[in-house]
């Protein structure tokens, strides 16, 4: 809920215990960040687990914010893994699989933070939803070297990676021709000097590097795909088809290079790989998971697109082979098509919800986007109420979080958005459940997410045109007795509660909570 427009918002919260009710009403002339500033004390942010498989490389770094400078260390560090106190990056290796719990441990000149955090050496990767920045929504096809660079740079500048953000990733047109070992996809050097270097550079500023290619010859946006009519991958002129004609070159070819490709992303040190086309099946999704594990580097593998909405109908044979998977087709800066069109349309995706296996509703549209085209930078048409509904409702679906916004133009009403603290730790709870609606009626609806330590967050939306009060009740969510009910976007307790939780929403706003049971 945004109490920060313009004119009067009032919000009432009354507990079914005859608690006196509480209001309050506030009115700038422009858009705040209902987020409060993070503490100069250090707070430790971001999972409490990391799954690593045997052998591959290691990095983790600590999200932790706090006044600097500060040193880190983890307790009962498993052989293998070393630290840098300094910036509270974790590499190494891990050859034994296993269940390994440490103690992590920030200090600064005003105090300590500790957290509990499991590092799991087996076959599951990414325990929880992946956040990081993907190009596509603010440059389209023209993403270059520099800019996925000054990108990671501006992450570091906005302290994004002190919130637990770490992907930055490259989508649609890196692509060069076939001229790597093995006729492997080769950058273009137009646009990239070194992608390698790239990658370390990106890596030594601890983030991790993404990029982007399709089973099909040509990618949606005509550059090489995994695929070819010849067996040199050498590139042909093909007749203009539509993207979902299911032809060439929007079509698989006689010649894969799967293989070729895995080995060359891995070899430029790449964490993290969007396979794009459509309809997207099992077969070749099987092929890109055993191709990227046989490189034996860790490479996220999230799939898109879910244009021809065939994949629920074999979402169980899938599954198995990738990371996360796109659910809808290309979101917009549009409250329909966020909303009602994906927002509130996946309820039937959540048992396939769970620890290394994500369902993916898109990018984050806030911020400065293009929608594909750069030439077509702007804000985001949806309203600050809007925006909240789209970070709670993500955080509850267990999306994975991508920002699709120019970072270098990002203003402290987005920035805060993307940093609160305890609205991402719904996100990132580590038993991977995708919350789902338990309660409303028309344009109202509460959905709950149950969370790994008992509590329960809930958001209560208002999808209507005019405010509309919410009421939360406790044999639907379920939940029973006294509730200590918190305000996640103020980083507030609001009381204890009995029975229910109710609040006046603003249009197209959020109540968003988090519940914990109290004796």
């Amino acid at each position: 809920m945004n109490l920060w427009r313009a004119g009067f918002v009032l919000v009432t919260l009354a507990a079914a215990s005859g608690a006196a009710a509480q209001t309050s009403s506030v009115a700038p002339a422009v858009p705040v960040s209902l987020t409060p500033r993070s503490a100069a004390t250090p707070r430790l942010n971001g999972p409490k687990v990391f799954g690593v498989r045997p052998g591959a490389a290691f990095l983790y770094s600590i999200p932790v914010t706090g006044a600097r400078p500060m040193t880190f260390a983890v307790d009962a560090l498993p052989a293998g893994l070393v630290l840098d106190s300094t910036t509270g990056r974790l590499t190494g290796q891990l050859q034994q699989p296993g269940e390994y719990p440490v103690t992590l441990r920030a200090t600064n000149a005003l105090g300590t933070a500790t957290k509990p955090f499991r590092i799991i050496v087996g076959e599951e990767i990414a325990l929880t939803p992946p956040m990081g920045w993907n190009s596509y929504n603010c440059f389209g096809e023209r993403v270059t070297q520099d800019l996925a660079l000054r990108a990671a740079r501006q992450f570091l500048q906005l302290g994004l990676d002190r919130h637990g953000w770490t992907y930055i990733n490259m989508d649609d047109g890196w692509q060069g021709d076939r001229t790597g070992p093995g006729h492997a996809l080769a950058a273009d050097p137009a646009r990239f000097t070194d992608i390698k270097a790239m990658v370390d550079e990106i890596h030594a500023m601890g983030l991790k590097a993404g990029l982007y290619s399709s089973p099909w010859v040509v990618t949606y946006g005509g550059k090489p795909g995994g695929s070819a009519e010849n067996p040199a991958g050498t590139p042909q002129a093909w007749p203009k088809a539509p993207h979902n004609a299911r032809q060439l070159p929007f079509a698989i070819g006689k010649y894969r290079f799967t293989y070729a490709d895995a080995r060359q992303f891995a070899a430029w040190g790449f964490d993290y790989l969007k396979l794009d086309w459509g309809p997207v099946e099992a077969p070749e999704t099987k092929e890109m998971h055993q191709a990227l594990r046989a490189t034996g580097r860790d490479i996220v593998l999230s799939l898109s697109n879910n244009h021809i909405k065939s994949l629920f109908a074999i979402i169980g044979e899938v599954a198995p082979w990738a990371q996360s998977w796109r659910t809808t087709t290309d979101i917009r800066d549009r409250w329909g098509r966020m909303a009602w069109d994906i927002g509130f349309a996946q309820n039937q995706w959540a048992p396939f919800s769970r620890p290394g296996h994500f369902n993916d509703a898109d990018m984050l549209v806030v911020g400065w986007i293009g929608g594909w085209n750069p030439d077509n930078l702007h804000p985001t048409q949806l309203t600050p109420d809007e925006q909240y509904t789209h970070l709670s409702l993500w955080c509850l679906l267990a999306s994975p979080l991508l920002i699709g916004c120019d970072l270098e133009r990002m203003d402290d009403f987005t920035l805060g958005l993307l940093t609160n603290d305890e609205v991402l730790e719904v996100d990132q709870d580590s038993l991977g459940l995708q919350g789902v609606q338990v309660g409303g009626q028309g344009e109202t609806k509460v959905y709950a997410k149950k969370l790994d330590d008992g509590s329960l967050a809930v958001g209560l939306f208002n999808l209507g045109a005019a405010s509309a009060k919410v009421t939360a009740v406790w044999p639907e969510l379920p939940v029973t007795g006294r509730q200590r009910v918190r305000d996640l976007w103020r980083q507030q307790d609001l009381g204890v509660f009995t029975e229910k939780f109710e609040a006046t929403v603003a249009p197209h706003g959020v109540v968003f909570v988090r519940l914990y049971p109290t004796p």
